[in-house]
């Protein structure tokens, strides 16, 4: 599969706009051997050569056609901030003058790269930074893979990236053909050969999306849920209007029995007074009730102009124990990187909004729909 938008340095071909798949097709129409593409993968992703010359085992007009032809152009990195707790965000320049926000959550056993998939986000969840930026564009497949590449060669190799979520900025799956081509990079043994248990994609529903993707691409998912009734959804998440509860769940449970993890991750926001009483907790419970689960509450991170608040840390224990005790596996997760506004819902990135939604919200002096 190749980008549906490749990005071009000048005239020159991105090579990081392709898989294995796509760059094997772009050798043989070359006249080349397919293996080539395996090669060129080694010395870009496993050796971080992006100097054609270098790449000794590609033969001498091989080399001097793509120096003249192609490049390996991904992100840069513009700002750097580091939190209290090891948690980096980066600011990462696009060719456009977008910019987007990638993060990287260390612990003991595992690093966590948080990959944006979208200048900004069209689908306006009103508890969320994010979304009130508005939108701009999908980015393409080096913008996505490069987010990675670059983070790894940044770190170096005394902080391997074992994980990768698509939860940054923007809707994975609205963007689908150019995140599952960089996912398929992630998971190439002649890339970073991360295992398909390790990389999880981030969606609110979109769930046309959801059926095409246990076709193309086994990885795991989960989906920012954040209500248990369509009535509360469709504010909290307004593409619940388009494809409601019933729906989605209908997908999940298709999901749940192809992915590699045989269930499927619930994200729920904890707003105080929103979605965090015992009767809310309750119909989470029955609306789970048939498909294999495992729910992540996570404690709301406040941003500028927004009414909603994080639910109190007794309700939200409360709420966790009333879903295990109805034998749900529920986590709470650890707030990261909130001192340099690197948590869930808070990247914002530098969007320049072609949907004009903030000049809509000011209009209408919008802060929050609860």
């Amino acid at each position: 599969m190749t980008s549906a938008n490749a990005s071009v340095n000048l005239d020159k071909i991105n090579l990081l706009d392709y898989d294995r798949k796509g760059l094997q097709a772009f050798f043989v129409e070359m006249g080349e051997k397919p293996f080539r593409a395996t090669q060129l993968l080694k010395w870009i992703y496993q050796e971080g050569v992006e100097d054609f010359d270098q790449m000794t085992n590609l033969s001498k007009t091989l080399r001097a056609w793509l120096q003249d032809h192609c490049c390996i152009k991904a992100p840069e990195i513009v700002a750097e901030q580091k939190a209290s707790d090891g948690t980096y965000k980066w600011v990462m320049q696009m060719s456009c003058g977008n910019r987007v926000e990638t993060v990287y959550i260390p612990e003991e056993k595992r690093g966590t790269l948080c990959v944006s998939s979208q200048v900004g986000c069209a689908l306006a969840c009103t508890f969320c930074s994010t979304a009130r930026q508005g939108f701009n564009r999908n980015l393409t497949v080096a913008e996505i893979i490069g987010q990675l590449y670059v983070a790894q060669n940044r770190l170096g190799p005394q902080q391997k990236i074992t994980n990768v979520v698509m939860m940054g900025m923007g809707e994975p799956l609205l963007n689908f053909d150019n995140v599952v081509t960089a996912m398929n990079l992630m998971m190439d043994d002649f890339c970073y050969g991360l295992s398909k248990r390790r990389v999880t994609v981030s969606t609110s529903g979109v769930v046309p999306a959801m059926r095409r993707l246990h076709d193309v691409c086994d990885v795991s998912v989960a989906v920012s849920l954040h209500a248990a009734t369509d009535e509360l959804r469709d504010v909290l998440v307004p593409i619940n209007q388009k494809y409601p509860l019933r729906e989605l769940m209908a997908a999940c449970r298709d999901y749940a029995k192809q992915g590699p993890r045989k269930h499927i991750t619930f994200e729920y926001v904890m707003l105080d007074g929103i979605n965090d009483s015992e009767r809310d907790a309750k119909a989470l419970i029955r609306l789970l009730s048939h498909v294999p689960s495992k729910v992540n509450l996570i404690p709301f991170n406040p941003f500028p102009q927004t009414d909603y608040r994080c639910s109190k840390p007794e309700t939200i224990l409360r709420f966790r124990d009333i879903l295990h005790n109805a034998g749900i596996v529920t986590t709470i997760r650890k707030t990261r990187g909130d001192d340099i506004d690197a948590a869930c819902g808070q990247l914002v990135g530098q969007v320049q909004d072609k949907s004009r939604r903030h000049l809509k919200l000011q209009r209408a002096g919008v802060q929050h729909v609860a």
